[in-house]
């Protein structure tokens, strides 16, 4: 009698959408919050508060509970989508999906300190659970960057010197080249943004409110600064890697690539580093390359695709010789 053991990726796959199904309980437990304190609630609840953390808004407690509930419905649903398009998660999807956890997390408690405010009286202070939503942000930034590198292409014969955006034969069978995607206006809207944003936070009296909003200004910083410098497409007899400001992002082997076509990005996908499981995405643009792998797929980005086809035509030409 045979039978059929599950694979660690099944496993894994299955593991992944239990937990990501788990997220609904914030639902329930939203409830229960309200419900356990509902007699002791004030008919007119203070909902909305100013950076001082005095109340300036106000609602019924119906109100208030449907509110909240249709708020994180919505933002269930949104998470729930981008998270069970995975068919095979990696850390940074495993990293994601605790990171939407520790949102659900600062909800509830951002939630019970409303609730204590409108019972008890006690001041409200959301400053602790931002930081943490803000560090939890950077760690999922971190494994991003670190995640599906693969390990590093060989070295090349010395002497064999790169050549930006055209492509030239060099010793042997060996050949490389450098494509580079980058978008000033990008960084610009970036940078400007950044600047809105320490704009903010300097306006805020609160030293730690000030803090808090200075924290995106850092994320905002590192994007500008990864839309200059771009993404690096280097192409070698060896296959294909992927880097910017002197980071290696990925490493594809020549042997890994199957096949290649030019294709268009679904801006809604948005820009920058995309794409989480198998799959993952280099743009800034809404024109490219799919490239389909052994194990995934990856998206070059280019607004001149030609450019890329040409080089991995030629790599995959010397794979044959």
């Amino acid at each position: 009698m045979c039978f059929n053991v599950p694979g660690r990726g099944a496993v894994d796959s299955k593991l992944y959408r239990t937990t990501t199904a788990l997220l609904w309980l914030a639902l329930p437990l939203i409830g229960f919050q309200y419900w356990s304190v509902w007699n002791q609630l004030p008919a007119r609840m203070a909902t909305h508060f100013a950076a001082s953390g005095q109340p300036n808004g106000w609602m019924p407690r119906e109100a208030s509970l449907k509110f909240f509930i249709g708020l994180t419905t919505m933002l269930l649903v949104a998470f729930t989508w981008a998270l069970t398009r995975v068919r095979k998660p990696d850390a940074l999807a495993w990293s994601l999906l605790a990171m939407l956890y520790v949102v659900m997390g600062v909800l509830l408690s951002i939630n019970a300190s409303v609730l204590d405010y409108n019972i008890h009286g006690r001041p409200l202070n959301i400053v602790p659970a931002l930081v943490v939503v803000f560090l939890a942000t950077f760690a999922v930034l971190a494994v991003a960057l670190m995640a599906n590198r693969g390990p590093k292409l060989p070295q090349y014969p010395e002497g064999v010197q790169a050549q930006v955006v055209h492509l030239e034969a060099v010793k042997s069978d060996v050949v490389q080249s450098e494509v580079v995607h980058n978008s000033p206006l990008w960084a610009s809207v970036f940078a400007l943004l950044m600047a809105v944003e320490l704009g903010i936070a300097v306006m805020v009296p609160l030293p730690g409110l000030r803090f808090v909003l200075a924290l995106p200004a850092l994320i905002l910083l590192a994007v500008a600064a990864l839309a200059r410098s771009g993404f690096h497409y280097r192409f070698s007899a060896r296959g294909v890697e992927i880097s910017t400001l002197g980071f290696r992002l990925r490493s594809i082997p020549l042997q890994n690539i199957r096949t290649y076509a030019v294709a268009p990005w679904n801006p809604m996908g948005g820009y920058g580093i995309r794409g989480i499981g198998e799959r993952r995405a280099y743009i800034w643009c809404n024109t490219g390359v799919r490239i389909m792998l052994t194990d995934g797929e990856v998206f070059l980005g280019h607004p001149e695709p030609e450019r890329i086809m040409n080089a991995l035509n030629l790599i995959k030409g010397t794979q044959k010789k």
